[in-house]
């Protein structure tokens, strides 16, 4: 199936997707997410921002790259109307991932929300959840969120938690992000998942400093280091080393394929949720940046 083809609109394309349903079981397998080792993880959130021929040009893009680096896991987020052309259109070895998901346990009468397992039975691999822009706009607390990683990790999703500091905020100083990101984003999160090394081996942390978000500014690659560092000493205090070691922690404040590099080549950073650069060309400047950078270390 061409991509886009879930995007048409029409009686003529209604019978030809009846006509042409797949057979039962033969859904396209992905294989995107990996969980052998801790590969370096970059994830496009495509955000609200890619209407049918967009989202045709980006998988088209993506399905174009010749060969994904080995030390490289890539995941995409594409808005909810989109998630079932990903899943059947983009090559399997990319993830699809939701840019939410619903706290509910089942299939059931919740309109306008999205259960986990109907996200996991559709092809998704990983669950994005609590973003900046859900925080802001969506009004979530960190306990919902936290909810809501739990309810993805139970269905078999892998969880990818935002967390994030405003500009007041880092502004504020070391105490203030602590109280922000540790006291209350992460403890939220240890509160939901306790210290159940099996829930935190499909965690993903995607740490954005608000204030970098879509403004085109950017921590350092010391600044983001330094917070990075910050995060795993945490964790490594509240449930252990090991599981401190093994987490990986994206960096999402406007990463372009110019800072990729530089910023891959920090000891704490192990991956990058890419906002606007993921809709362009850049972002396959980001992943081979990002390769230059690890072999930096």
């Amino acid at each position: 199936m061409m991509a886009g083809t879930l995007c048409a609109v029409g009686v003529g394309t209604v019978m030809y997707l009846v006509a042409n349903k797949p057979a039962k079981g033969s859904k396209k397998a992905r294989k995107g997410r990996k969980t052998e080792g801790k590969k370096f993880i970059i994830g496009g959130n495509w955000k609200c921002e890619t209407n049918c021929a967009k989202v045709d040009e980006i998988i088209t893009r993506l399905n174009g790259i010749e060969s994904i680096p080995d030390a490289i896991e890539i995941y995409c987020c594409p808005p909810f109307p989109h998630l079932a052309t990903a899943t059947i259109d983009l090559r399997a070895d990319i993830a699809v991932s939701s840019q939410d998901c619903g706290v509910m346990e089942k299939y059931g009468a919740f309109t306008g929300d999205s259960f986990a397992g109907m996200l996991k039975d559709l092809g998704c691999e990983w669950a994005l959840v609590g973003h900046s822009e859900r925080r802001q706009y969506q009004k979530e607390s960190s306990e919902l969120v936290a909810a809501k990683a739990a309810a993805a990790l139970k269905q078999g999703l892998g969880a990818v938690v935002c967390i994030g500091e405003s500009k007041t905020e880092r502004e504020g100083g070391l105490s203030v992000m602590k109280k922000v990101l540790l006291d209350d984003q992460m403890t939220a999160l240890l509160k939901a998942l306790g210290n159940d090394q099996s829930a935190w081996a499909n965690v993903v942390i995607a740490y954005e400093p608000v204030w970098a978000i879509g403004t085109g500014l950017s921590a350092t690659p010391a600044m983001a280091q330094e917070t990075h560092k910050l995060i795993r000493d945490w964790v490594a205090a509240k449930i252990g080393p090991t599981t401190a070691a093994n987490l990986r922690i994206q960096y999402g404040g406007s990463v372009k394929g110019a800072t990729a590099k530089e910023l891959a080549a920090q000891p704490d950073i192990d991956g990058f949720l890419v906002g606007g650069s993921s809709l362009k060309d850049d972002f396959l400047l980001i992943i081979s940046e990002a390769e230059a950078g690890l072999k930096m270390r």
